[in-house]
């Protein structure tokens, strides 16, 4: 089957970093779509060329201002809900966002599912639900589910949710867990970071932790083919599947690819700042690897390391900042 036989798509967040990509994808595959986004974290330039297309209609506005009879899902056969709060970091100093922004709107946005013709709901959580995980790589059965950041803990009351309402009201859920999806049009994250503080001062480079940070990193193109390989071939009521890849990388490793880049073999790496056990932030998983076992034997791998999936993408984020 392929994807635009699918019936009509909706994207929240559908102006974001991941969201816009998805969208693209959609777009190129001639499918029906519409997307919602208030453009709080979105920006209408990555889909302003897209959205010339008859096929696709862009509402701008948020999920919670929407009154039940103003906007009919009737005509949509698949929701992929990408609309979130993105900063894992911000949320020790002002939790109320991933509040409002991930669990109100997920609630509103099933709300409207569950009384439309609606079939099916792919969710783009992350693998911070995990919390400090003890087995590394993660798999998707690994428990319990302990999140250290509000963040964390907003992504999964949304898995509980989306999957309560899907044994309740006949919907198929695809949860997708994400590792660090990088790559052209994202905004925040330790590669546009570096970016901008390297563009105001590249005599040195601020680093949050001590820098042995291990994370795994996927390339936004894989991603989203992640996404519609994983909807194509979901076959349970709800599904749980992991999106990353099978490596990792230091932080201190990233900072040393962005500085190549950049053409900045000399600039001073300075570890500072951060919690006093090496973390960038409160809240911050230390090492964090997915298991993707399950999607590999369900024949998808990612095209990318994670060393290679750096390297893109910030070539492509020095396109955008330069």
């Amino acid at each position: 089957m392929n994807v635009n036989e699918l019936g009509s798509f909706l994207v929240t967040g559908g102006a974001g970093f991941i969201g816009s990509h998805l969208v693209s994808y959609l777009a190129e595959k001639e499918c029906e779509l519409t997307i919602i986004d208030n453009l709080s974290a979105g920006n209408s330039e990555f889909i302003k060329n897209i959205i010339k297309n008859k096929k696709i209609d862009f509402i701008k506005k948020d999920l919670n201002n929407y009154k039940n009879e103003e906007l009919s899902l009737n005509d949509i056969s698949t929701v992929f809900h990408m609309a979130a709060y993105p900063e894992v970091r911000t949320g020790h100093s002002n939790p109320q966002l991933a509040y409002k922004e991930n669990i109100e709107n997920t609630y509103s946005l099933l709300e409207k599912i569950r009384k439309s013709n609606v079939k099916k709901i792919v969710f783009a959580s992350s693998s911070v639900v995990y919390g400090e995980a003890e087995l590394i790589p993660t798999p998707e059965n690994y428990g319990p589910l302990i999140p250290i950041s509000s963040y964390g803990g907003s992504k999964l009351a949304c898995e509980g949710l989306i999957s309560a309402y899907c044994n309740n009201y006949g919907i198929q859920g695809i949860i997708l867990r994400l590792a660090n999806v990088i790559g052209s049009r994202s905004k925040h994250g330790v590669i546009w970071d570096f970016l901008n503080k390297l563009k105001n001062d590249n005599s040195k480079l601020d680093i949050l932790g001590d820098g042995k940070q291990t994370k795994s990193y996927i390339h936004v193109k894989d991603c989203v083919d992640a996404f519609i390989f994983s909807l194509l071939n979901s076959k349970k009521k709800v599904n749980m599947i992991n999106i990353g890849n099978n490596d990792q990388i230091e932080v201190k490793n990233i900072a040393k690819i962005v500085c190549d880049n950049y053409n900045l073999p000399n600039t001073e790496l300075n570890f500072s700042g951060g919690t006093n056990d090496g973390r960038g932030w409160i809240g911050d998983v230390k090492t964090m690897r997915l298991d993707i076992t399950k999607l590999k034997e369900m024949g998808w791998k990612p095209k990318l390391t994670s060393v290679e999936a750096v390297d893109l993408a910030t070539k492509e984020l020095l396109k955008e900042i330069s």
